[in-house]
């Protein structure tokens, strides 16, 4: 918010709005908003920890503020690393020229647990695998950002983007009288556009396109019931859809219709029990031999959890050079891969100043934060990178930037960081906002909500 003792212009007006307004209606407004989430429905699940599985994620008032030149080159470099992803993705499933070329190392790609073989030789719609890529960021410095990891498979937490620009206009319409804001209600329609553009070939006629989840007791369920019905189409389940000849019908209650894409929000290993898991009960018997001959498109593609392995992250910027020919305009955090012997004899040695992921961890699960992490905790995270190295990766604790956050005792600096959503089909479209995740405890660097963190709205100013 400040520039030294200086306002932002950014945020100009925000200044003058919370000095006028009493704390007490401020603590009021938030007690509704807190309300309006519960009644709606918005909560996450967190499971093995006891207690109430349905949480309701914090929501902070005080949105984070972007001006436009400073969003067009996030567009740029979200877009730019977007493309690189899904050209890496279709090479890998081909002929693998990066790798040929030396410039991804083979086990990498061929010996890693999100690569599935049964999708070699593919060709989806476009050539797209990954169709709606979250790439989380995070701000070191005025000018300075970095992506922490990519999200090729189905980055969540659209619905909390929506639902906070919806609280925040019901909440205090004066602000978006007052401030041009660019509008994030459009997603879900720029999503359907999106799934039906990349529809089989074989589609006759308007393109046909669900969401399949694993049911009620998804931790992201409302998530996937929201999209559903703000796009329109019909959220199903595995037993809902059957595979006949060439294509994936839907059961209805006037017969079987058929299916053209299917947004799936459930893993690879439960698609399809005839080609993956066999005990599987969440998705389709046959759904991979449609899908291979063009009767189906599948968004995101199975197999594209190769593009955000945390050890694959790593070389994107060499992929936007073999596929773009372009530097990258977003930098990558410095990492280093415990599989390497020198890197991982620098990290063992300097675990107190590091942030240690596992390769294929998420939701701030499995993290070490060195500076915030007792001896002992130290010392066995150092013997389970010894006992499988190649399972963790390594990166500097940043000075992340903080965001005005709304707290016990007023207005205090916490730390933040980003999820813009881009939807890659006949054209790549970055939603102007995003998901900003707040760590609500002074000082800590994790934002992930199953650990405590908070949203806020993510407000993009129009010139």
């Amino acid at each position: 918010m400040f520039d030294g003792e200086k306002v932002r212009p950014a945020y100009a007006g925000l200044v003058d709005w919370v000095e006028r307004t009493p704390r007490e209606v401020l603590e009021q407004k938030k007690q509704e908003a807190e309300a309006l989430f519960r009644r709606i429905g918005i909560t996450f699940a967190v499971y093995g920890e006891g207690g109430d599985t349905e949480r309701l994620i914090p929501f902070d008032m005080m949105p984070r503020v972007f001006t436009e030149r400073e969003w067009r080159r996030l567009e740029r470099g979200v877009k730019q690393r977007a493309r690189a992803l899904n050209a890496f993705l279709w090479d890998v499933y081909h002929r693998a020229e990066i790798v040929r070329a030396g410039v991804v190392p083979a086990d990498l790609v061929f010996r890693n647990e999100a690569y599935e073989p049964a999708v070699v030789g593919i060709d989806p719609p476009g050539r797209v695998y990954s169709h709606i890529v979250g790439i989380d960021l995070v701000r070191t410095g005025p000018e300075d950002f970095f992506v922490l990891e990519d999200n090729c498979r189905t980055p969540s937490g659209v619905s909390y983007m929506l639902e906070n620009r919806e609280i925040m206009m019901r909440m205090f319409p004066e602000l978006f009288r007052s401030t041009r804001i660019a509008p994030v209600d459009d997603y879900p329609e720029r999503l359907r556009r999106t799934l039906a553009s990349v529809a089989s070939p074989k589609c006759d006629g308007e393109p046909v396109s669900v969401i399949l989840s694993p049911g009620a007791f998804n931790s992201a369920y409302y998530e996937h019931s929201f999209l559903a019905d703000q796009m329109g189409v019909e959220l199903v389940e595995g037993q809902d859809l059957f595979v006949q000849g060439d294509f994936v019908y839907m059961r209805t209650t006037e017969g079987p219709k058929r299916v053209d894409v299917i947004y799936r929000r459930i893993d690879d290993a439960f698609l399809d029990p005839l080609c993956f898991r066999p005990d599987s009960m969440l998705g389709v018997p046959g759904l991979m031999n449609v899908y291979r001959s063009g009767g189906v498109t599948i968004c995101s593609a199975p197999g594209s959890g190769v593009a955000d392995d945390k050890a694959v992250y790593t070389y994107v910027p060499e992929m936007i050079r073999f596929y773009l020919g372009e530097t990258a305009i977003l930098k990558n955090v410095h990492t280093w891969k415990c599989a390497d012997p020198e890197d991982r004899k620098h990290v063992l040695a300097n675990l107190e100043d590091l942030v240690v992921k596992e390769v294929h961890g998420s939701g701030g699960y499995g993290m070490l934060v060195g500076p915030r992490s007792s001896k002992e905790q130290i010392a066995a995270y150092a013997e389970r990178i010894k006992a499988n190295p190649s399972d963790f990766i390594a990166q500097p604790t940043l000075a992340l930037s903080t965001c005005p956050t709304f707290v016990a005792e007023g207005l205090a600096p916490r730390h933040v960081d980003l999820r813009p959503y881009c939807l890659v089909g006949r054209e790549v479209h970055l939603c102007p906002g995003g998901l900003t995740r707040v760590a609500l405890t002074e000082g800590s660097l994790v934002v992930n909500s199953s650990q405590g963190g908070g949203v806020k709205d993510t407000w993009v100013l129009a010139d």
